[in-house]
């Protein structure tokens, strides 16, 4: 049975592991032991039978927004929904911290379309964001998809972060 959970210490080298070797293809970008440890709050992974089988970060940018990042599964796990139960934990963990919207960007929007987020033009997101895209080897002709998620917060109104600025928000209809 598979079991997600916050990493701890012990799960770094996995989570490099698992994390570069999509980034070997492209998907991701590369993450070094010090990298992942030093943001280790941000990750939870999903362990079966004491090995590491998928990893997933929540990382803050305002007190209103994340960004889920490096959602990854080992190739022989896929298809048994862990990506997706990792997506729920990190949007549960959001709502926790009273975050209002989490957003990433993706090579599969697709899956995610069908977790309830909706593709939105990379203006919207917080500048902070791009801090990671200018390591990119892409970025001048990024091709991943900005994707958002207005989380349910009770008795919180619907807003965003736009321009450095929060703004109320019509409801998004996903799909």
């Amino acid at each position: 049975m598979v079991t997600i959970r916050k990493a701890t210490m012990k799960d770094v080298p996995q989570v490099v592991e698992l994390v570069n070797r999509y980034a070997a293809e492209g998907i991701m970008l590369p993450r070094t032991e010090f990298e992942v440890a030093e943001t280790l709050r941000d990750f939870t992974v999903a362990e079966l039978e004491g090995r590491i089988v998928g990893c997933g970060a929540l990382h803050f940018y305002t007190p209103e927004t994340g960004e889920i990042r490096s959602i990854a599964v080992q190739p022989d796990c896929k298809g048994r929904g862990i990506g997706r139960k990792l997506v729920e934990e990190l949007e549960a963990e959001a709502r926790r911290y009273g975050l209002r919207e989490v957003f990433l960007f993706t090579y599969v929007p697709e899956f995610f379309r069908k977790l309830g987020f909706v593709e939105v033009d990379r203006g919207e997101l917080p500048l902070k964001a791009w801090r990671d895209c200018l390591r990119c080897p892409k970025f001048r002709n990024c091709d991943e998809v900005a994707m958002i998620k207005q989380l349910s917060v009770a008795g919180q109104p619907n807003r965003s972060f736009a321009d450095g600025q929060l703004v109320e928000l019509p409801s998004r209809a996903a799909g």
